[in-house]
């Protein structure tokens, strides 16, 4: 990696805590080992509002060059983290989310059921993960390796073509 790149990890769930944020520990532990600096961690609350709030926190801030969300992206009633993330983009980036339901369907077909989005607000990629720590560490497996190359486009340090 020839810039060190920025990380900030939302958590978003009505019952977790900092002591069994589970998914996000491995989020952190995946980063951290690619050589990205986990900046910022953050759990919210399954409300929309509270979602786009701290989004648009992050992104605009300028600090960070990617947020990782965790959890709110299944079918229940209370799953808003892609409506959230969707109403506060600049451009919406589905191939990302598109290849994560496509690479982890190989494993199980719950993940079709994923309602995850990506895309881009203020120069920083918003990728949404599933809540659970096996699903996140299998969707990071398949973001990986042009999670960098992605992150140089939008910062104008590479053209489209991987080199």
């Amino acid at each position: 990696m020839d810039k060190e790149f920025t990380a900030a990890i939302l958590t978003i769930s009505d019952s977790r805590s900092e002591k069994n944020d589970l998914s996000g520990d491995v989020i952190q532990s995946v980063m951290m080992m690619e050589g990205f600096k986990v900046k910022s961690r953050s759990i919210v609350i399954d409300e929309k509002e509270s979602i786009e709030s701290q989004l648009i926190e992050w992104s605009d801030s300028g600090n960070f060059d990617l947020i990782l969300t965790t959890g709110g992206t299944g079918l229940g009633n209370r799953d808003v983290t892609p409506e959230a993330t969707l109403s506060i983009l600049d451009v919406e980036v589905p191939g990302i989310s598109e290849a994560m339901r496509y690479q982890t369907l190989k494993k199980t077909p719950l993940s079709m059921l994923s309602r995850s989005i990506t895309g881009i607000r203020s120069g920083c990629l918003i990728i949404n993960l599933p809540g659970s720590p096996k699903a996140v560490t299998e969707c990071l497996e398949v973001v990986i390796p042009v999670l960098c190359h992605g992150l140089d486009m939008i910062n104008g340090r590479r053209g489209q073509h991987i080199q």
